[in-house]
């Protein structure tokens, strides 16, 4: 017995070291986010196989070193030199072989992993995702539906078919675990099964400009049913990329219940007066106001007419313009900035509209 001392005492010392150093500072140091997929366990159980390993690797090398520093220390008063030891072909034979095999062994272990990642699954549900600088958008071909923020219903197996028309991204959401890049030229694709509800935030993990720490986008995980309400509420929503700034400012002034904002209550598209001027043939035209001083019809004096209506009113006319545009218009473009991804101004859009008919 008194031949092993050393080496159950030194075994004893790294087994615990080992368990301290994986719950007490790996653990705490290297904390994974919660996992939010199907796809995590697989993922989690390797980071659990390499913390181990680690833990045991540096434990066996410190406290080998720390124990002969202190047990095997050379006496006070000892001017002997110690034994001359030329090596150990046994030893060297075991620490070359065992990790060569634990290599191995995690090598197997990933590549099994990476196949249960890539396999297909049933009834997968396609998600077109575009990343570009530096924005992401999503499609849903099968339900016809664009959005900028990408929603999935939990423990539905999605498809995620991903494009990049200009550099490098990466798709990488990391309670979802897996993570792919976007290449130009050609389509990648990765397939996630989300299975926690919650909102997370989808990152690009590859170096693409300038932009790219801002290059983020909102994941939401959602019960099947506020899933399809969400589809519902998409598939009639404008698409208001596809329209021009014209096209637009003809949508703001149309009624309340159509999306715009109500201007045609007030000013008509013909030359008629209603409550306010007409539109027919403003932009260019010198306008007369109630003090007699004049100013023409251009790009600030609309905005400004618009957002400060009480300032210039045009002679013959009383003012009944709300003043909140400026508000009313901010919330529309942060409503559409983040469900499209599309920054829009809708003043601009309105003047658009109202030089085309001087056209």
């Amino acid at each position: 017995m008194q031949k092993y001392k050393h080496f159950i005492i030194v075994t004893v010392l790294v087994l615990l070291t080992t368990v301290v150093l994986k719950y007490v500072v790996f653990g705490p140091m290297f904390r994974l986010p919660p996992a939010a997929s199907a796809e995590s366990a697989p993922i989690d159980a390797l980071f659990e196989g390499h913390f181990w390993v680690i833990s045991f690797l540096f434990a066996l090398i410190m406290v080998l070193m720390l124990y002969a520093i202190v047990v095997f220390r050379r006496k006070s008063g000892d001017e002997t030199d110690g034994p001359h030891v030329h090596g150990n072909t046994t030893l060297e034979i075991v620490w070359t072989i065992v990790p060569v095999f634990v290599v191995i062994g995690f090598a197997v272990w990933g590549m099994v992993a990476l196949g249960q990642l890539l396999q297909e699954k049933d009834d997968e549900m396609v998600v077109v995702v575009t990343g570009k600088q530096w924005e992401w958008s999503f499609a849903y071909p099968e339900q016809g539906v664009k959005a900028a923020q990408l929603v999935l219903p939990v423990n539905q197996p999605i498809l995620l078919e991903m494009y990049s028309p200009d550099v490098l991204h990466s798709f990488w959401v990391p309670e979802f675990r897996v993570k792919q890049d976007l290449v130009p030229g050609r389509p990648t694709f990765l397939r996630i099964t989300p299975t926690e509800i919650g909102n997370y935030k989808l990152l690009c993990a590859e170096i693409c400009g300038m932009e790219h720490a801002n290059m983020v986008a909102d994941v939401r995980v959602v019960d099947n049913a506020t899933f399809l309400a969400w589809m519902e509420e998409r598939s009639q929503r404008i698409d208001y990329a596809a329209l021009t700034p014209v096209e637009r400012g003809a949508l703001w002034y149309g009624p309340e219940g159509d999306g715009g904002f109500g201007c045609n209550s007030c000013h008509s598209l013909d030359g008629s007066v209603i409550v306010g001027p007409s539109w027919l043939g403003l932009y260019g035209s010198t306008r007369v106001f109630d003090n007699g001083t004049t100013a023409v019809a251009d790009d600030e004096y609309i905005r400004n007419s618009i957002f400060y209506p009480g300032q210039q009113v045009v002679q013959g006319f009383v003012n009944q313009m709300p003043n909140n545009y400026e508000e009313l218009f901010a919330a529309q473009e942060a409503d559409i900035l983040l469900n499209d991804g599309l920054e829009i101004d809708i003043v601009a859009d309105l003047i658009a509209f109202i030089r085309s008919l001087n056209e």
